[in-house]
This record gives C-alpha cells, structure tokens and sequence, in this order.
C-alpha cells in the first residue's frame, strides 16, 4: 500500500484520478499505454476509473457490462506491480434517480482505491452527449442547471461516493448561467458536500471542450475553498494522450483560490498532501 503521507515531489504532477479504458465504448489505449503516458508526464501515481456497469441497461453504449467487469479488474490488476507510476483501481458510477438499490449493494463490496460520482443525465437526456446537443435549442438553460444540481444533491445524501466529478457540466457546450444564479444554486449543495466529507475534482478536460474552461469553474472553487471541501485532479482521459492533460494550469488555478493541498486515495482511505511547487 502506498504510502499517502509522502510529500509530492517539485517535479511531479497530482494523481490522476480520472481515466477510462475502452470497455466504456469511447475510449482507446491499453491501461499499460496509459500508464506509460503518465510515466512520461511525471506522475507517480493514476487511478483507472472507467464508467460502472449497471444491470438495469442504463447507458449501455458507453459502459461495460456487470459480465465485463471481472475483467476490467484483472485488466488494472495486471500492471500493479509495484512500479512507478503507481496504479490504483476505481470506477466512475453514474447516479439517476432509480441507481439505488444496485449502488447501495454493489459499490461498498468491491476493491475500489476511489470511487467517482457523476450525473451525466436529466430524465433520459444525456445532456452532455454531442448527439443531443440539439435539444439544448428547446430547454429552460437555468431550469436544466437546477434539475443537474438538484440530482447531484441526491448523490451527496447517497454517502457512497468519494469524489464529485466535472461538477458544473452543464456549461460543456457554453450553456451558462448568471453567477448569482449560479452561487444561489450551488451554494447549500457546497454545504451539504463538506458535511459529507466529499472531494470534487478538478476536471481538465473542460479546456478541451467548447467551454474552455475546467470543471469546475474559478467561482465555485474559490466557494469550494471557502467551506475547506478537498480537491482531485482528473483529466478525463479517453486516450493515453489526455492523462494529466493541463495538470500544471490546474494546480496553478488551484493555488489560486487559495488550496495548498490535494487528497490521494488508498483502499478509499484519504490523505492531504502538498500541491507541487
């Protein structure tokens, strides 16, 4: 087991805490190409976090199967061994309304490192999927940011995720809101994750997408920093090319809304250490 007490070296980036693999359908590399693009970045340490099976069909296009995942494990399993960088197994598990029962049962019994939280839909919209981006054109744009964070509240009083991923994803494709909107929403959520003790990451690859700009946004971090909530990093990464993808501005925005600090996961046992210089 890692040792989650070591300062992270100058010339190391943060974790990576999130990376898929191609059984989510959308992504290419082998884990061990993964790997080795984090190796050239200089990172220590990256956790695969592919999208969680759900037997209910939710999704199917862009997640293994319940049959898939002893496989997606043994796939992990096969480059820990010992080596830098380190490799730390988690999953990426979506919560919609209906997701309980098999969450609840299946999450807390497997060896996950860490364990993600996401919303990627509001009813049966996949709102960030490019091929429903025509049906922003025909939505109230702040009645869709308050269903999303309403949702995402739901997933906080679940007490069974780590970290909150790419937090204010609405803003994907540039549908925004008023900051004051915006802080009005999302302030009793920030509340309520720092009651639970949850991280959220800082999720790089919004500088790859139409917003340009990290999930979250400077606003809510410095929110986040206000109410001492942890921070990941997570690029997001598809392809090996995306690992740590902007890992140096996202410190920088970090140490920026004043955070010193970021949390590593073992066993789904956190530990503080210093961002790097």
């Amino acid at each position: 087991m890692p040792d989650l007490n070591n300062k992270t070296a100058d010339t190391e980036l943060p974790p990576d805490y999130h990376i898929h693999t191609p059984l989510c359908k959308h992504a290419t590399g082998t884990p061990a190409d993964y790997r080795a693009a984090a190796r050239s970045v200089r990172m220590g340490e990256l956790c695969f976090t592919d999208h969680a099976p759900d037997p209910s069909g939710y999704d199917l296009k862009h997640r293994m199967t319940i049959l898939q995942f002893p496989s997606y494990v043994l796939m992990v399993r096969s480059i820990q061994d010992g080596g830098s960088p380190r490799v730390l197994l988690g999953i990426e598990a979506d919560y919609y309304p209906g997701a309980e029962p098999f969450l609840r049962d299946w999450l807390p019994h497997q060896p996950f490192d860490v364990v993600l939280g996401s919303v990627h839909y509001i009813n049966d919209w996949g709102f960030d999927n490019p091929d429903n981006l025509y049906v922003w054109d025909s939505v109230d744009v702040k009645g869709v940011w308050r269903q999303y964070f309403s949702l995402v509240r739901s997933l906080v009083e679940l007490r069974l995720f780590d970290v909150i991923t790419h937090f204010d994803l609405p803003k994907k494709f540039g549908h925004r809101i008023r900051d004051t909107d915006l802080k009005e929403m999302v302030q009793p959520l920030l509340d309520r994750i720092a009651k639970a003790g949850m991280a959220i990451e800082i999720n790089t690859s919004g500088w790859r997408r139409k917003v340009a700009e990290a999930y979250p946004s400077p606003l809510i971090l410095n929110l986040m920093r206000e109410r001492g909530i942890p921070i990941t990093f997570g690029s997001d990464a598809h392809a090996p090319e995306d690992v740590g993808y902007a890992f140096d501005k996202a410190v920088a925005l970090a140490r920026e809304a004043g955070y010193g600090h970021f949390r590593r996961y073992c066993a789904r046992q956190s530990s503080l250490c210093p961002l790097p210089a």
